[in-house]
């Protein structure tokens, strides 16, 4: 199977076109380095030609208002060209919870890029994954002090990035699920609890301060960020994870 993976040479895409050849598949990577351009259509047409499948691993590169127009246009050139290119699946990756998080733009421009896939012209699947293990570094930068990183106590229920393609190589290997599969790691945590873990297990001596204005996740309230009873659950466990890096 030729298996188109837009956003292939990217953290998340590099990984699933790992796992779909060493499943036997055709995985091609296709990213502005290798000639392709979503929001002006560049190379869109010679990406697509003889594909099955499409999986759109993207991303904007803000989270801010122009984060609705990225999803809105790159979403519409892609499954225009799939549709003229014969492609017979689309993959989205989006966000666990995405649509119960609307005062984060980026969640807003997320479900908006599922909604015009759902409604677009070709048989789709869209993976929602929980935040990524590795993504915690990102999240503790983003209010770190020299003494203190505040955080707050926002359940979430992270899960590591192989987890995640795998799900998703599985998915661009299957029959259209013309509709969404969840995937998220094997525990819950409050932010600020793995915070502490995570500084703990670098030897940072800094303190996670509670703040529950700290940050992005600040707005996600109760348990709009977990998976629902319905989702895949991941075997890595953070700090088995932490312990290999």
């Amino acid at each position: 199977m030729k298996i188109a993976v837009v956003g292939g040479t990217g953290l998340v895409g590099s990984q699933v076109v790992k796992v779909l050849r060493e499943n036997g598949h055709e995985a091609v990577p296709h990213s502005r380095s290798t000639g392709l351009d979503l929001l002006d259509r560049k190379g869109l047409p010679e990406a697509l030609a003889g594909a099955d499948v499409v999986v759109n691993l993207t991303d904007s590169p803000t989270s801010d208002e122009a984060s609705l127009t990225f999803f809105r246009t790159t979403m519409d050139n892609l499954l225009s060209a799939g549709a003229s290119a014969g492609v017979g699946h689309a993959v989205a990756l989006s966000i666990v919870g995405a649509d119960l998080v609307p005062g984060l733009v980026y969640y807003r421009a997320k479900v908006l890029q599922e909604d015009l896939l759902k409604a677009g012209p070709l048989p789709y699947s869209i993976v929602r994954a929980s935040q990524f293990f590795e993504f915690m570094e990102t999240v503790l930068s983003w209010t770190s002090g020299s003494e203190t990183v505040r955080l707050p106590a926002t359940r979430i229920q992270p899960v590591a990035l192989a987890d995640v393609a795998e799900a998703v190589a599985e998915v661009c290997a299957g029959e259209p699920l013309r509709g969404t599969r969840n995937i998220a790691g094997p525990e819950v945590f409050a932010l600020d609890e793995l915070g502490r873990i995570t500084l703990a297990e670098r030897n940072d001596q800094r303190s996670v301060v509670t703040d529950n204005d700290a940050g992005i996740y600040a707005v996600a309230s109760g348990d709009a960020l977990i998976a629902k009873s319905d989702a895949i659950i991941a075997k890595s466990t953070y700090r088995d994870w932490l312990a290999r890096r």
